[in-house]
């Protein structure tokens, strides 16, 4: 629990104790630090973290990084295709930043996601035991980081950097879920809710506890008005919880402490603006969403990892269900919708993570719950498609600049050796934590042991 009064600011030192709670199972943050300190235990993880894009919806495996610009008309990329920096490697062309990047990053060809149904795997579903995967990680590494306090998963959404946007899309199956291991390891969930933001219990009206950015602000107030050294001088670990409370993880989720012109470089808002978007498709709101956040999530999600976040789940509303229908817009024009702002703000991402000497400490992958259609329907529109999915990633320490895998002639499935959403998920815990040692460990949970061991890791990349 956040103690914080709005009428007094003076907190007494059993007033002080209270700070830092975030879901730590009755434990306060200065009582976590000495208990990490005096065992040395989490040797199970490693340094890393990792930020999952999931492309809600359901991309196109073709108009992305699988063009077969040999195909026919009606199967080939409808936007065309692009050379990328790897020779004789194409992209669809609403990707002209990725393919001049390709050499750092690498795409998986022979990904399947299992079926054609609308919900949220992998992120979450059958094969992580219905819980999201950082929910996963928070299990075996803990639901704060033990230096900084930082909430180790968190799940971002358009409100998070947008406050006029949608609510998060649930309809389909929810980020936050955490199956069978308890709402203690769910997704911490800036400017939307969720069990960490409900343990901060800040005695404020509800009016200024809906406004983050206030939430913000009275966090700093609180820090002007009291004497830390006076208050706890003889105790470091209590000081150093405040600090990282009120200090650290306040500054790491407020983007106005980033350089503008870092900001300026993952903006996408300017790529797709909303009077150049039709109305008449009942998802114009998500494309809005989709344009107006997506680059500033990205760069929120950047801020976290270096802030000791191990998983950030990043996803905008519902725009990549390409079917040329009442509700959306077919492949043509709904990637330059949706495509530009993602090849913008994936390029921002990985050129602000390379400069930071962060590739072997960051993650990235890119997915959604299926890919579409090998053949381009009547209207000019790819419906659900099971048999093959795009799927990208970078950093973490893996080897990039490769494409794993090959697709069949017609992009409908993998020409051999398919991977499936645990071989994802088995690559995404291998760079989170030593599975090997893991194995050994009898006190966690079978849904845990069974979603990172079920599978070996996307041959090729470790």
């Amino acid at each position: 629990m956040l103690s914080i009064s709005d009428q007094d600011l003076s907190l007494r030192r059993r007033q002080f104790l209270k700070i830092g709670g975030l879901g730590l199972g009755g434990l306060t943050l200065s009582q976590l630090l000495a208990e990490r300190e005096a065992a040395g235990i989490g040797q199970l993880n490693s340094d890393r973290s990792v930020i999952f894009l999931f492309l809600h919806g359901g991309p196109s495996q073709t108009e992305t990084f699988d063009p077969k610009p040999n195909a026919p008309a009606g199967i080939r990329s409808a936007t065309g295709d692009i050379a990328t920096s790897i020779p004789g490697l194409r992209f669809g062309a609403t990707f002209p930043k990725l393919a001049s990047r390709s050499h750092l990053f690498s795409i998986v060809r022979t990904f399947q996601t299992g079926d054609g149904n609308h919900d949220i795997k992998p992120i979450v579903g059958r094969d992580s035991g219905g819980a999201n995967l950082g929910s996963i990680y928070a299990r075996v590494a803990g639901t704060n980081h033990p230096v900084t306090g930082m909430p180790r998963n968190v799940a971002l959404f358009p409100r998070a950097v947008a406050p006029d946007s949608q609510p998060e899309n649930n309809n389909f199956g929810r980020f936050t879920s955490t199956g069978a291991l308890g709402s203690a390891f769910a997704p911490f969930v800036p400017g939307a809710g969720g069990n960490a933001q409900a343990d901060m219990q800040l005695m404020i009206s509800r009016k200024r506890l809906d406004d983050r950015r206030n939430l913000l602000g009275e966090l700093d107030r609180v820090k002007q008005a009291i004497n830390v050294e006076g208050l706890a001088g003889n105790d470091r670990l209590n000081r150093q919880a405040f600090e990282t409370i009120v200090g650290g993880v306040a500054n790491a989720f407020d983007l106005s402490n980033e350089n503008q012109k870092v900001i300026e470089s993952y903006d996408t808002a300017p790529l797709v603006r909303p009077e150049n978007i039709s109305r008449k498709w009942r998802n114009y709101n998500n494309y809005v969403d989709n344009a107006q956040s997506l680059g500033k999530l990205l760069l929120l999600a950047r801020r976290l990892c270096e802030s000791g976040c191990g998983f950030v789940t990043v996803t905008t509303n519902f725009v990549w269900d390409m079917h040329s229908d009442i509700n959306n817009a077919g492949v043509e024009e709904g990637m330059q919708y949706m495509g530009l702002p993602l090849d913008h703000a994936l390029s921002a991402l990985i050129d602000d993570l390379e400069s930071r000497g962060l590739r072997d400490k960051v993650m990235v992958v890119a997915c959604g719950e299926m890919g579409r259609t090998p053949k381009i329907n009547a209207r000019g529109g790819r419906d659900h498609w099971g048999g093959l999915a795009p799927l990208l990633i970078y950093g973490g320490g893996l080897k990039m600049g490769q494409v794993i895998g090959e697709s069949n002639a017609d992009a409908s499935r993998p020409a051999a050796d398919p991977m499936n959403n645990q071989n994802l998920i088995a690559t995404v815990m291998h760079q989170l934590m030593d599975v090997g040692q893991l194995r050994t460990v009898t006190s966690l949970p079978q849904d845990v042991m069974r979603a990172v061991t079920a599978a070996e890791p996307i041959p090729g990349l470790l």
